[in-house]
């Protein structure tokens, strides 16, 4: 009887204690923790897993695709058109993997915080667990004794017979929720050390990228140099340059002429008119020219040519914006450009971005001073990431100092 007596009333002061440390202190969601709580970290662990190794069996093999790409090498352009797709889909890959990483550094800060609260709430189970320990070692047996001799009835007893077994039921549910936030507790730190996991293979894997697509930009670069350097004599080898340029003449003229002819289409009201406005540079944070427009000592034929535009270095992927309002009539691959976007000004006045890792508008698009069109790559003929950017004036190049304030 005795132990009996001990029992229960240990049962009704973990209750009393327990029961008003949760409702007092455990914020909503720990009080209702479930199975299906517990089931959705271990689903989100489980998809950590498998981003995980989705990020290791997903990388470029750069050895792989420099022995596919040896057979196009007899020709000049298509081996750099082969080239420049695959290091578009490269730096697609890089430019998803940096947003893996932010949003992973979210997430992250996120179950810090939530394991934060978690081992919060654990602890003040645990102080009121211990702190009821105390309690029924100290008085529990004096407790049990003042609350049935209090009984004015025997009916009176029963009840709060009843009573303590419906606290003590409560209180071995309570020690079971205990239980079960402390497995939530150590899913929420094997989820964090997860992410944090996936964060660090996204972090290398975009290194692992960065370096392949390095390593075929400088395989172009050598292609490139090599053919240059192994034409006959120094005369083929300009007019060689010279057929480019005037390849991409002919590509501009031929989109210019196009939009002279939809011009008389118009009325006059109609026509596109410059309003004089000032161009902004066409990239935001960089701003070092390593090509001048005029002209210049070509770097791989060393003798003076003409440079239509200026090269504005800058790291793949870097946003390019519109110099300003105009209409797109031309968003397109060439092989001496590169991926490409034309706008229109109005007044036969025309704005080129060259050798663009990624397009973001079509032919035909009203664009706006500022707008984002394409993405710094080395798509064409280059040898490095860089926007060549160039203005046309009535059929010809001009200085875009002319119009950038």
């Amino acid at each position: 009887m005795r132990r009996w007596n001990k029992a229960l009333c240990i049962a009704l002061g973990v209750a009393l204690v327990l029961g008003g440390a949760f409702r007092r202190e455990t914020p909503i969601y720990a009080s209702s923790l479930t199975n299906e709580s517990i089931k959705e970290k271990e689903a989100e662990i489980n998809r950590a897993k498998e981003e995980k190794k989705a990020l290791q069996s997903g990388l470029t093999n750069v050895q792989a695709l420099k022995k596919e790409l040896e057979a196009s090498k007899a020709e000049l352009a298509g081996y750099v058109q082969e080239l420049d797709a695959n290091l578009s889909k490269i730096q697609a890959k890089i430019n998803e993997l940096k947003t893996m990483i932010t949003q992973k550094e979210e997430q992250i800060e996120e179950k810090s915080q939530e394991l934060e609260e978690a081992l919060e709430v654990q602890r003040r189970q645990y102080e009121a667990m211990k702190t009821r320990i105390k309690f029924m070692y100290e008085k529990g047996e004096t407790m049990y004794l003042e609350l049935f001799l209090g009984s004015e009835s025997f009916g009176d007893m029963l009840n709060k017979a009843e009573y303590i077994e419906k606290l003590s039921s409560y209180d071995r549910k309570k020690l079971d929720e205990y239980v079960s936030y402390a497995e939530y507790v150590a899913l929420c730190r094997e989820g964090l050390e997860e992410e944090r996991e996936v964060l660090k293979e996204a972090q290398a894997a975009v290194e692992e990228e960065e370096a392949s697509l390095n390593a075929l930009i400088a395989e172009k670069e050598q292609e490139i140099y090599k053919v240059s350097t192994d034409i006959e004599s120094k005369e083929d080898a300009i007019r060689e340059y010279e057929a480019e340029i005037a390849a991409q003449n002919n590509t501009i003229k031929t989109l210019e002429a196009a939009v002279a002819e939809e011009r008389k289409k118009l009325a006059e009201e109609q026509r596109r008119k410059y309003d004089g406005g000032v161009f902004a540079f066409p990239l935001a944070s960089y701003t070092r020219i390593s090509e001048q427009y005029g002209n210049r000592i070509h770097p791989i034929l060393k003798v003076p040519q003409f440079h239509n535009g200026v090269d504005i270095a800058a790291p793949g992927g870097t946003a390019i914006y519109a110099a300003y309002n105009g209409k797109v009539v031309a968003a397109d691959y060439n092989s001496s450009m590169g991926n490409y976007v034309m706008i229109d000004h109005g007044d036969s006045l025309y704005t080129i971005y060259m050798h663009a890792s990624a397009l973001y508008v079509s032919k035909g698009a009203e664009v706006t001073k500022g707008q984002k069109i394409a993405a710094v790559g080395s798509t064409g003929r280059s040898t490095g990431n860089h926007l060549h950017f160039s203005v046309r004036l009535n059929g010809s190049y001009v200085s875009p100092w002319n119009y950038i304030g």
